[in-house]
């Protein structure tokens, strides 16, 4: 009974094994070196392991508690004349040693099939050549010896010899056996054949992981394009492109939550969030992506009086309207044009909001949310449900007046448990430790309790089985607000696949920025199976296949009845329309990404060509990551604009650019696609690009100074990279904050650079004036070498030699010069600061000494003086400066 007792403890947390173990389906693939399903791995081995597991403890503990009752009654003496144990005593404690060893066999042939999922020498998962070649068979032969030694045991102690001498000298020999085939033999393997030569040996179980993890992760058919990025200079398409630039994102979700928070809030006790929400809505025949964010109630922002039970949980219940406005777009200094959940009719001038709704809601109210879900000690329920139709308390939205002016409402929803009930009032308020479900008049007949309202934590509710995407959106479909979730079916048996940590994964500058922190879930399988809509008003959940290919949500499905998820060709194309490459999903996909588009093993194993996440470009040295961005735009070979969420990694250990990486439905699939870049380029990165951009001109530099003071900040937002013309196009907003209360980033300034990130740079009022300008530059050519070090004057050019007749002095200071030039512009070219410090100073030294060799060459009395002709004089003075920026352009 005990140990039943103990087994069920620990059996009732492995309820998925068991589920998945039942339910089990094919995948279709099979492990590449026993050529079984991996369904077998995914469903079966860990409830085998398991099982196994609890074999093992159910013996032991039998083992212990034999020997007790047996000392006890006798059976068992550690002392005295005569046979120190029983016939009796010996056939059972020889008979559940036999076992143990039967299950230790049983073990060894499980653990031929572990191999297949273990972390090999060389950072990968997977049976390596040493596993193998010596480890498997010695598992086989290990898994022979364990069965010889129980039939030994038997054998020896209850028929033959009737003692433990022999029974001892074959678990002897068997733990010798596991020491020397099973670790000594695989260490010399592993130490004197496969480590000397470990790159030709281990070549084909590279290969074998790199496949696996493409397999498991959906990596496969990403599409990998070649991208030069050698044009430099801003090409005249820029100025009537219809396709990038005028769908170029200008407002930062996480900045414009504080402008929405502000300006749209209406009462303290509203809230959008930290961040919000990039979708896309088609509006007067026009597509384009929009900022949206809902008007939550925000239970920590009620006053004390506001905040007493009955207002809390009777009177605030609900928020109010879809707001969005335009990505591309700000007015009225820097504000975003709203277009959408207005509280009435008496809207700000057309300048600055739109006059009716573009995106119409005709359920606007928010029951169900990020906010009022919260979490927060006795924030998560409402009361809802009146007898008196007439009688509305609710708190619906205001009126213009005063804060206590509003209109009121009662829930009409199919949310919610009824509580009229006396059992179900004396229940809940005993639940939720609170006698006025009971006392209050609030609760009456027609009451029903709102609870559970978090989307996310809803669906986690009804398909626990799924891991959430941190980051739900709100969305307007059929009229009503609806949040959009992604969930993601995960394993972490997948032979031969790299298993990564969710957590650290997805991690980012955004992280618990209005977005959710996954949890520390170790998994080398992920497929963006589910797509879940939680209905705001009512708090209706649906579950919408996504992949139909994915063996596991099909396991799922079929565990829950199989009616669980709703069809993909079921899901109504207006809400189609709404989703979007999840973020966590891409994060994951882009980190192995930055290894596994590596397919040549040999490639792979040097390491060479390896990428990384760039840091967040205004704060590098946090070290935290550049979160991807959500753009409709249209990248080379794309036919049209898609809505992408897109990201740009870096060479590992590097700042410059080495490729971009986006994520996209095309015909409701999704599609990864890669834009890298030569290897011998060194176009800058994100990081070095901002630095540039707000260092390199002096004019900009003391713009955005003058911008920030000890009354005002200065804020970035995203930092867009864009292919464009076949070179790179920067776009960052920068937003100004003053240090008053209350108050919120306004958009001022766009940065925007074109080509290597420091040649052509502009600090523009608006949009439309930087690619004027940044156009015009092109036409002009290439303006002078930036500023380094913080020097006031840009530095020199080498002096055009050219066609020159020479003194070996003066030939000799010109080679250095050259050579000094040179190695200023490698060393600008790798990104690498103290470097080109270095390289500058040589190339001022290797100036003056040119020109006192020039000056040398002229001076009357020299005998060369007649042959030297002097270099033009225009090379000895700074070049022209970068042209100026348009009115209010810095």
């Amino acid at each position: 009974m005990i140990i039943g007792l103990f087994a069920g403890l620990s059996g009732q947390s492995r309820w998925r094994d068991w589920l998945l173990f039942r339910n089990s389906v094919p995948f279709g693939a099979k492990d590449p070196e026993f050529g079984i399903d991996v369904g077998f791995y995914v469903f079966e081995y860990p409830f085998w392991r398991y099982l196994l597991g609890v074999g093992f403890t159910a013996v032991v503990l039998s083992v212990l508690g034999a020997l007790a009752v047996h000392y006890i009654f006798g059976g068992v003496r550690l002392q005295g004349i005569g046979d120190r144990m029983t016939a009796a005593a010996r056939a059972h404690l020889t008979s559940l040693v036999a076992v143990f060893v039967l299950l230790k066999a049983i073990a060894y042939v499980l653990d031929r099939r572990a191999l297949l999922l273990e972390q090999d020498p060389p950072n990968l998962y997977g049976a390596g050549y040493a596993d193998i070649n010596a480890l498997l068979p010695a598992k086989e032969i290990l898994a022979y010896i364990s069965v010889v030694v129980a039939i030994a045991i038997i054998v020896f102690s209850n028929a033959v010899m009737r003692n433990l001498v022999w029974p001892g000298v074959s678990l002897a020999l068997l733990a010798i056996s596991a020491v020397a085939i099973g670790g000594i033999y695989p260490w010399a393997v592993q130490t004197f054949e496969v480590n000397p030569s470990v790159r030709d040996k281990e070549r084909d179980y590279i290969e074998r992981s790199i496949n696996a993890t493409r397999d498991a992760f959906g990596i496969t058919d990403t599409k990998m394009t070649g991208f030069s990025a050698g044009n430099l200079r801003p090409p005249a398409e820029l100025a009537t492109d219809q396709s990038v630039v005028p769908n170029i994102r200008l407002l930062d979700p996480e900045l414009v939550s504080q402008s929405y928070t502000q300006l749209q809030q209406v009462r303290g006790f509203y809230d959008f969030g930290q961040k919000l929400d990039i979708d896309r809505y088609t509006v007067n025949g026009k597509t384009q992506d929009y900022v949206v964010g809902v008007r939550e109630i925000n239970y920590s922002r009620l006053t004390a009086q506001q905040g007493n039970w009955l207002n809390r949980h009777t009177v605030y219940t609900h928020g109010y309207g879809l707001v969005g406005a335009p990505a591309n777009e700000v007015v009225c200094g820097g504000q975003p044009y709203f277009v959408s959940g207005f509280l009435g009719d008496d809207q700000t001038s057309e300048d600055c909001a739109s006059q009716a709704e573009r995106i119409a809601v005709e359920q606007p109210r928010i029951y169900y949310g990020e906010r009022v879900g919260g979490g927060q000690q006795g924030a998560d329920y409402a009361i809802v449900g009146q007898t008196d139709p007439e009688r509305n308390v609710e708190y619906d939205r205001p009126t213009g007046g005063g804060d206590d002016q509003g209109i009121n409402y009662t829930y009409t929803g199919q949310g919610g448990v009824e509580i009229g009930s006396f059992t179900r009032r004396l229940l809940y308020g005993i639940k939720e430790r609170e006698s006025n479900f009971l006392l209050s008049d609030a609760v009456n007949s027609n009451s029903k309790l709102l609870y559970v309202r978090n989307p996310r934590d809803r669906v986690e509710k009804v398909a626990p089985f799924l891991t959430m995407d941190g980051d739900p959106y709100p969305a307007m479909v059929d009229g009503r607000i609806v949040w959009i979730l992604d969930g993601y079916t995960t394993a972490g048996t997948y032979p031969y696949s790299q298993r990564v940590n969710l957590q650290t994964e997805t991690a980012d500058e955004l992280t618990n920025v209005g977005t959710f922190q996954l949890a520390r879930e170790n998994v080398n399988y992920i497929r963006n199976s589910v797509k879940a809509t939680v209905d705001a008003y009512d708090g209706t959940v649906k579950l919408y296949e996504f992949d139909e290919t994915d063996p596991v949500l099909k396991a799922w499905n079929k565990a829950f009845g199989g009616d669980l998820v709703t069809p993909k060709s079921q899901i109504p194309p207006e809400l189609s329309a709404h989703f979007r490459y999840p973020a966590d999903l891409f994060k994951v996909q882009r980190n192995l990404l930055a290894r596994f588009h590596v397919t040549d093993p040999g490639e792979f194993f040097n390491g060479s060509d390896f990428w990384e996440v760039p840091n967040a470009p205004d704060a590098p040295d946090s070290g935290v990551k550049q979160p991807p961005y959500y753009l409709l735009t249209q990248f080379p070979e794309q036919n049209e604009p898609r809505f992408q969420i897109t990201s740009a990694v870096t060479p590992l250990g590097r700042q410059n650019l080495a490729a971009l990486i986006s994520g996209s439905y095309v015909d409701g699939k999704p599609q990864l696609q890669v834009w890298e870049l030569p290897d011998q380029t060194a176009v800058q990165g994100p990081v070095q690009v901002h630095q540039r951009m707000t260092n390199t001109n002096a004019q900009i530099r003391q713009d955005l100074n003058l911008l920030s003071s000890n009354q005002a900040q200065v804020l970035y937002g995203n930092l867009l990279s864009l292919p464009f013309g076949g070179g790179m196009l920067y776009v960052e907003p920068v937003y100004v904050k003053s240090n008053q209360e209350n108050a919120y980033p306004v958009l001022q300034k766009i940065l925007m650079s074109y080509g290597d990130g420091g040649s052509y740079v502009v600090l523009a009022n608006n949009l439309e004036d930087g690619i004027k300008e940044l156009v015009a530059q092109g036409k002009v050519g290439a303006p002078p070498p930036p500023e380094t070090g913080g020097g006031n004057n840009p530095p020199q050019q080498p002096p055009n030699l050219s066609g020159q007749q020479l003194t070996p002095e003066l030939a000799a200071a010109a080679d250095k010069v050259e050579a000094a030039w040179a190695e200023v512009k490698a060393a600008r070219a790798a990104g690498d600061f103290e470097r080109e410090g270095r390289a500058l100073k040589a190339f001022d030294d290797a100036m003056s000494e040119f020109q006192s060799a020039m000056d040398a060459a002229q001076r009357p009395g020299n005998g060369n003086g007649n042959n030297a002709t002097p270099a033009p004089t225009a090379t000895a003075t700074p070049p022209p400066a970068s042209p100026s920026p348009t009115p209010g352009g810095g």
